[in-house]
Parts: C-alpha cells; structure tokens; sequence
C-alpha cells in the first residue's frame, strides 16, 4: 500500500458520441494509470489514455443482468490504496441514474480522495440528437427524468403513474425499453391522452441512432416493428412533435452505414472521427502494423548528413511522424533540418510537417507518386534528395526521379508488417453487419484479399461495397480479386467518404 492514497475521478463519458466527453474528463484520463469503464461507453474514447483499461459488465442473475456494484467499489478503492490515479468511466453523467452517488460514499467511507466530474446524460444529448427539445417557451416548461426500470429488490414502487400523468411537461424514461407496454399502459390508464407525441431513441448519439415515433398509445407496436436495441430513451410529451423540422444527426451523409477501416490501430482514431463526421459507424479492422525500424543505423548515418541534401520528400504522414522522431530522439532539433526544402505527396502529409512547425515548399495537385515526381522533375537535376520512406512500396518515384537527374538516396524510417490474421473481435464487427470496406493504398488492398475470409469476401461489390481511395489502390484490389464499388476522386480520406456517399 502507498503511505497516500491515489485521487479516484467519477467521470462521466457522454451518452456515446465520443466527442461529447468534457476537456476536465480528458484530462483525467491522460494522467490516470487504471480506468474502470462502463459497457455503455464508446471505447473510441480510451484513445485518450494509455492506463490499463478494465470494462465492468453486467453478468446474469437470478433478476437479469446486474452489475457488482461492491466488487466495483473495492476495485476503486484498493487500486486508490496502492497510490493509482482511478478514473471510474461512466456513460452519460455520473449521478444520474449512474449510481456514482454511491462510489463517492464507498470512497468517503475509505477515507479515499475523489472527484465528480460531470457529463452529458443521455436524456439531453440523445433528445437533441433526434432533434427534440425537452424544453419549447409553448410546448413544455418542465421535463422529469424517470427511470424505467426501478430496483427489483425494492419492496414496493415508487413511481406515481397519476403524478407523472398530470406533469405539466416531458416525460423521459430510462432503461426502459423492454417496459415499454407496461409503462404506456400505466400513462393511459392515468389519463394521458393516447395521441400525445412521443417516441423511443436507440442508441442515442452513436452512429447507429434510430429514433421511432408514434402516438403514445401506438409506440409500443411501433417500436416492437422496428426490433429497437438498449440502451433506449422513452420520451413523450408535444416537443417531440419538433422532430421532424429540427432533426439533423440522422441526416448526416453516411449516417448508420458501417464503415471498415483496415489501418493500424495506431492510425484508426483520426480517421474514425472523420468517419463518425460523416455520420458513418466506424468498425477497426487493423491488417497491418506500424513500427520504426529495428535497424537504425542506416536512419542514423543519414541523420548526421542531412546537411549534404537540397530536398526532403515524404510521401506520408508516418514518414513524418517517424523521421522526425528518430531525428529528435538522437539529440538533434529542427535546425538540422534548416537549409532543406520539403516536398509531400498530399495535404495529411504537409499537415503533419505543418504540426511540426516547418511548411512543405511543393504539394502536388493530384496525390499520387506520379503527380508528386513531375512536380518536382524540374527542380531536381543535379540536386540531392532524400527519400524518407516505408520499408515497402511502389517503385515509381525513385525510378522518376533518377530520370530527372537527382542524385537520390532513399532511408526507410518506418516498417508496415502485417498482420496474420484479422482477430477475433473485429470479425464479429464484421459479421454482424458491414457495409462497406474502405482501401487506402494499394497493399492495404491486398492485405484485405489475403486475410479476408471466404464468407466476407464472396459478398464484395453486392452486400458489401468497396472503396478504394484512389486509381492505383483500385488497380491492386482488381488484380487481387476484389472488386471495386466507387473511386475516390481527391485522394484523402475525406474524399474517400465522399466518394462512398455518392456511391
């Protein structure tokens, strides 16, 4: 045990769009060293930290799933005892209906420091999510949240179906999904009228958000129809009526489609953001792996000649990443780097050079090796470039440029391994519903053929669709058996989607 014990931080995550967690609780989790996270959090926000992340499930008992809230609780405060930063993830806000309130006792009770840092729950976001305000100056001037599913342990109930009947606003129940008849039958029988707006949202805030509304005396039927999944907000009163002018997530361009991603999972985060931008619910399919290079001794040779060149080409942002990091990892600053002019294959490349503070002197158009090696042809002859690159790729820029006339030398700051096999995990992602793979270069293409199995692959170009990030990525799928859907026309990420909204 540490003589003082570690700080616990209650956090609440957000309902499940993972943006929506507040700087405090990124903060927390950048310095803690053990999170304890609820099922219902988006993992995409563990990126945040590099603790050893736990998942607290629910398992089965005699009552339905339940969650071990005291073995949660000496969890916290035994890791608290050994001197951990402790932060308790949890979806939506942790007071409400997230019995935080009782982790906060069992730590007083410890003598274990905490804080509480507040979140969005999931009532306000996924209400405004589907495009409903709670609250509306002619509609609704209050709003009660219920819970829709009341201890089973507890002698007697404690909600007042007449009270809530003649409550002058919106009514919004939680975790009641699998209540639904019963708690429309106990409104009705209270009074409500049974043509009052309402409607039940699932999964709200993700990327696989569906919303159904209906006459309240219809909704259950309604939502039974549409087989509606929890976690699930029931809401009824006049400001769901709003719905259908103010709705705007579902609106998104690629709102609900599955997106495969088969980068490393060291590039997954930056580009499942973009995807969930789109609308789209991103689904990790890590094929190959990033690493910098076993032997540094050939980068190390260069490092001390960087003097000796007149251009420094990057054709991605992991060249930058890794050069500049071996760079500044053997003692030297950008100074070495001073009398070079820099040249990137796209903008994500010459962004990443630009967050490091120097501006890429020739960005081609088109981003490709063959627009990127005649931009540079007329400014090559007789000068010496050097090439920071992948351990693999395509042969076309060296061979363009010797043509051109530059001495050139290339230094491999990177490795791209692959992978054996696709796991476990991300094949039941797969299988349980994926609508398109996205490619993004050409040995990411054949990555996927290799390793995809038979039962995917056969429903390429029909269930499934392919995107290929450009012509050449779409060239490689081809000769490795995979068709093509749609073909980016700026070749980025960005584009990429484009290219799968319109397809």
């Amino acid at each position: 045990m540490a003589e003082t014990p570690g700080t616990v931080y209650l956090v609440g995550a957000g309902p499940g769009d993972p943006e929506l967690i507040s700087l405090r609780g990124v903060w927390c989790l950048k310095r803690a060293d053990v999170v304890l996270y609820d099922g219902l959090v988006n993992p995409l926000i563990l990126r945040h930290t590099a603790a050893h992340c736990e998942r607290t499930c629910r398992e089965q008992g005699p009552d339905g799933l339940r969650l071990d809230q005291a073995e949660i609780n000496r969890r916290l405060i035994d890791e608290a005892r050994r001197g951990k930063c402790v932060v308790r993830l949890k979806g939506g806000d942790p007071f409400i209906f997230g019995r935080g309130s009782e982790e906060a006792v069992a730590l007083r009770g410890a003598e274990i420091p905490f804080e509480i840092v507040p979140g969005i729950t999931a009532a306000v976001a996924a209400a405004e999510y589907a495009g409903i305000s709670l609250t509306h100056r002619d509609h609704a001037s209050a709003v009660a949240f219920i819970t829709g599913h009341e201890d089973p342990t507890k002698p007697e109930r404690s909600l007042d179906y007449r009270a809530l009947a003649a409550f002058p606003g919106t009514l919004v129940f939680y975790m009641g999904l699998h209540r639904l008849p019963g708690i429309v039958a106990a409104l009705l029988r209270e009074g409500v009228p049974g043509d009052r707006p309402a409607c039940v949202i699932s999964r709200g805030t993700w990327t696989l958000q569906r919303t159904v509304s209906a006459p309240l005396a219809t909704l259950p039927v309604a939502v039974a129809a549409a087989e509606l999944h929890a976690p699930s907000l029931i809401i009824v009163g006049e400001c769901v009526a709003l719905r259908d002018e103010i709705a705007w997530f579902e609106r998104r361009p690629l709102f609900g489609r599955r997106i495969a991603i088969p980068r490393a999972e060291s590039q997954f985060h930056e580009t499942a953001s973009l995807a969930i931008e789109y609308g789209a619910h991103p689904i990790p399919m890590p094929i190959i792996e990033i690493a910098p290079v076993d032997d540094r001794s050939a980068l190390e040779d260069v490092l001390s000649r960087l003097s000796e060149f007149d251009w420094l080409i990057f054709t991605s942002a992991n060249g930058v990443t890794h050069f500049f990091e071996a760079m500044f990892a053997s003692g030297r600053d950008v100074r070495a780097v001073g009398r070079l002019k820099f040249a990137c294959i796209g903008p994500a490349t010459a962004d990443a050079l630009r967050q490091r503070h120097l501006i890429a002197d020739l960005v081609p158009e088109s981003f490709r090796a063959e627009e990127l090696a005649a931009s540079l042809a007329s400014y090559v002859s007789g000068q010496r470039v050097l090439w920071a690159r992948a351990s693999r790729g395509r042969d076309v820029l060296p061979d363009a440029l010797t043509a051109a006339g530059a001495d050139l030398e290339q230094v491999v700051v990177y490795e791209n391994r692959d992978r054996e096999a696709i796991s476990d995990e991300n094949l039941r992602a797969l299988r349980d519903g994926v609508d398109w793979i996205a490619l993004s270069s050409p040995s990411i293409a054949r990555g996927v053929a290799a390793l995809l199995p038979a039962d995917l692959k056969a429903q390429l170009g029909t269930r499934i669709g392919v995107a290929a990030i450009s012509p050449v990525t779409a060239e490689a799928a081809r000769e490795a058996g995979i068709p093509v859907t749609v073909v980016a026309e700026e070749f980025t990420w960005r584009g990429l989607f484009e290219a799968i909204a319109r397809g």
